[in-house]
């Protein structure tokens, strides 16, 4: 990667963090009411006490001794350092009218279409984003329900199967026993939130440089260059059958080619003067979020974007966990080793 690229993606993960962090201090200039709204919509899951202590050990973290302020105006506390690791889940939940009319198919069930490990160096000078086929098997441990009973360990399950049948508590289990690697935070976004954030943008720009046809996703695009609106940014994040060999890898980078997309937008577009698109895409984010208990809050998640935007020019780096065809099914892959293994010893 050349230097001006590498200087360009740094620019926009920063811009787009900047934006992040002024949505949530929305409630700076007398919002009080839109900053209680906007904290009131995050939805979140207790996953350390779901899980217990059967897990990755965690790494050490300092927090500075400095007292948070109680104005969510004020400017945020030091950050903490040390390694930190954040499952972000795309969830293709059909739950409610939006997500239903957006996903189309069973209006039951949901499973985690984008799975994507987010690494922080310790010392914030390096991300890692690292993307899990959710066609990849796996061995699914089994996980605590909601009801007080377990799930059962099932091999050669498919990866984004953890959720359907346990949740935030079984993604984040199955990951971890995947990896070795303690995640420390949850992220998830519904249908509804990916497409009101890129119509509260205004729209995203891709480049496709093959004619995409896919009914599954209903998204039909001639080669070139294409605004698209909510709707449409969301067909392009979940199609696969439409381009390459049909396989998840090809969807994969897709989806990596739109997170560009969203940063460089995010970044160019001036939300700060405009305080009803502002509030307008920060209600379709924490609309459509839940989290773990120690991002249920918009100071907790404010610290977070403050964390990513420290990243230097030459820090992000986004992969796939490497993968082959599995022996049993041709149309699935397992993980790669030990080249898999090597790349999350270095997250840990």
């Amino acid at each position: 990667m050349t230097g001006d690229k590498r200087r360009g993606r740094s620019r926009r993960l920063k811009a787009a963090a900047a934006v992040v962090g002024c949505i949530l201090v929305l409630a700076g200039a007398g919002a009080g009411w839109a900053y209680w709204h906007l904290n009131q919509n995050i939805r979140s899951v207790d996953i350390d006490s779901a899980l217990g202590d059967d897990r990755p050990a965690r790494a050490p973290v300092t927090v500075p001794t400095t007292a948070p302020s109680a104005s969510p105006s004020a400017s945020a506390s030091p950050l903490p350092t040390g390694v930190l690791n954040i499952l972000v889940l795309g969830s293709d939940s059909r739950s409610g009218s939006e997500n239903s009319a957006l996903g189309g198919g069973d209006s039951t069930g949901a499973r985690s279409d984008t799975a994507m490990v987010v690494h922080l160096d310790a010392d914030r000078t390096k991300a890692t984003v690292v993307s899990i086929p959710r066609d990849t098997l796996v061995t699914r441990p089994s996980c605590p329900t909601p009801s007080g009973g377990t799930t059962p360990t099932t091999y050669r399950a498919m990866f984004n199967s953890a959720y359907a049948v346990g949740g935030p508590v079984c993604a984040v289990k199955t990951v971890e026993q995947l990896t070795g690697v303690r995640m420390d935070h949850y992220i998830e976004i519904d249908f509804a939130g990916f497409a009101g954030l890129v119509d509260a943008l205004g729209g995203v720009t891709v480049t496709t440089t093959q004619d995409i046809d896919d009914d599954s996703s209903h998204l039909h695009l001639d080669a070139g260059t294409h605004r698209l609106d909510g709707t449409q940014a969301l067909a392009f994040a979940r199609t696969r059958h439409g381009i390459g060999d049909g396989s998840d890898l090809g969807r994969i980078k897709l989806q990596q080619q739109l997170v560009e997309a969203l940063l460089k937008e995010a970044g160019t577009t001036d939300l700060l003067t405009d305080p009803a698109g502002l509030y307008k895409m920060a209600d379709a984010v924490t609309g459509s979020l839940t989290t773990d208990t120690g991002l249920d809050s918009l100071g907790e998640l404010r610290g977070l974007t403050q964390s990513l935007g420290a990243v230097p020019a030459t820090g992000l780096t986004t992969v796939t966990m490497p993968v082959v065809a599995a022996p049993s099914d041709p149309n699935r892959v397992v993980a790669q080793e030990p080249a898999a293994s090597r790349l999350w010893e270095s997250l840990r």
